[in-house]
This record gives structure tokens, C-alpha cells and sequence, in this order.
């Protein structure tokens, strides 16, 4: 097989397994009892940690493609991205959930607002989920038509951003141990670092890729960019 079709037949099929792998254990804990003394923030923790994981991921896409020059890794930006959204919409809406319903407050917006508005960490952490909604939305090759590229690729650079909010979230969201959320900004670090590297004159060649490769630059959500 080629490298494309290796990507394609065995990689993205393991990409989607994979995805998947945190929300069942997420179940299987929660059918078994097994979710601590606070179940509703282990579900928040371990909905928003596997959400910035695939975020990382999905920036590291188009640093490895360089590096590897296998252009068909590119079409992994979309799927993991994605999964990095239903996953940030998970740990947004057991927050939520638990800001309303379970605080006795029935459906109150107002009480999201208070928060949101009231703690840093909520803050950065509601922006960095806001941030990704447009990419989510727009992250179809049509998408990519009704806007232009230009537009598009402008508008998908917002997850660089995104991703910056969601590892400040997690680090003023810890008091004591902060060794995971230094981690994932490190690794932020690296990979932002990479893009800076890669769009200066003098930084590394780009392997030339074949025509029918996609586009270099990953911007956001989708598997073009």
C-alpha cells in the first residue's frame, strides 16, 4: 500500500476508534458507580482534558506532515479536530448543567453569565469553546467555497487562539499540582513555535509534496486549510 492509502485504510480508521475510546470509559465508569465522590467534576475534568489533548493533536498534524512529508496526513486534521469539539461541548454543557439544574437554579442563562463573568478561569475557558464554534460550523470544502480560501484560512487561524485560552483555562483552573497544564503549554509552545520557524525565510525547506496533495498550512477544524 502507499503511504496515502495506509493513512486512509488504517490510521483514520484508528483515529476514529481511538476518539472514541475516552467517552466509553467516561460510561462504562458511570454505569459502573465508579466516577468518585463528585461525578459531575469528573465528567467536566475528563471531558475538557481529552478536549484539549485532541486540540494538541490536531495541531501537531501539519508539523508531523512536514516533517514526514506524507501529505495524506492532512486529511487527520478534520475528524480530530471534530472530536476535539464534541468533546469541548461535553465538558461545556456539564458545566453548564451543573450551574443550572443541579445548583437549584433551574434554566438560568444568568447564572452562566455571573460565572463566566465573575471567574478568569471560566472566562478564557467559555472563550476558548465560543472560539471553536465557527470552525466547527465552517470546516466543510463548501464552507471553504462561500467564503474564499483567504477569508477561510484567515478565519481558521483563530484556533490558534482557542488553543492558547483552553491551556490558560486549565492552568488557572489548578491550585496545586500543575505539572499536566505546564505540559500541554509547553507542547503549545513547541507546536506554535514550528509554524513561526516554518514561515521564515531562512527556516526549513518544505519537502515538495506531489500536486494532488492538500494544503500546506493547517488552520483550524478542517482537513484543508
Amino acid at each position: 500500500m502507499t503511504q496515502g492509502q495506509v493513512v486512509r485504510r488504517l490510521v483514520k480508521p484508528a483515529v476514529f476508534v481511538g476518539a472514541f475510546v475516552p467517552l466509553a470509559l467516561l460510561l462504562l465508569d458511570a454505569a459502573a458507580g465508579d466516577l468518585g465522590a463528585n461525578p459531575v467534576e469528573t465528567v467536566t475534568h475528563r471531558t475538557g482534558f481529552t478536549a484539549l489533548t485532541l486540540l494538541m493533536i490536531t495541531l501537531a498534524v501539519t508539523p508531523l506532515r512536514r516533517m514526514s512529508g506524507i501529505g495524506a496526513l492532512a486529511t487527520l486534521r478534520r475528524p480530530i479536530g471534530l472530536f476535539a469539539f464534541f468533546y469541548a461541548t461535553l465538558h461545556f454543557l456539564t458545566y453548564a448543567v451543573d450551574q443550572t439544574y443541579l445548583s437549584g437554579l433551574g434554566v438560568s442563562p444568568a447564572a452562566i453569565v455571573e460565572d463566566v463573568v465573575e471567574r478568569p478561569y471560566i472566562t478564557v475557558g467559555v472563550t476558548a469553546f465560543v472560539l471553536l464554534i465557527p470552525l466547527a460550523v465552517t470546516s466543510t470544502k463548501r464552507w471553504i467555497k462561500r467564503l474564499g480560501a483567504k477569508r477561510w484560512q484567515r478565519l481558521h487561524r483563530l484556533v490558534y487562539v482557542a488553543a492558547i485560552a483552553a491551556v490558560l483555562h486549565f492552568l488557572w483552573l489548578v491550585k496545586a499540582d500543575l505539572f499536566q497544564p505546564l505540559v500541554f503549554a509547553v507542547v503549545l509552545a513547541v507546536l506554535l513555535g514550528a509554524r513561526v520557524v516554518s514561515r521564515r525565510p531562512d527556516g526549513p525547506r518544505r519537502r515538495r509534496e506531489p500536486p494532488r496533495a492538500l494544503p500546506t498550512e493547517p488552520t483550524g477544524l478542517s482537513s484543508r486549510s
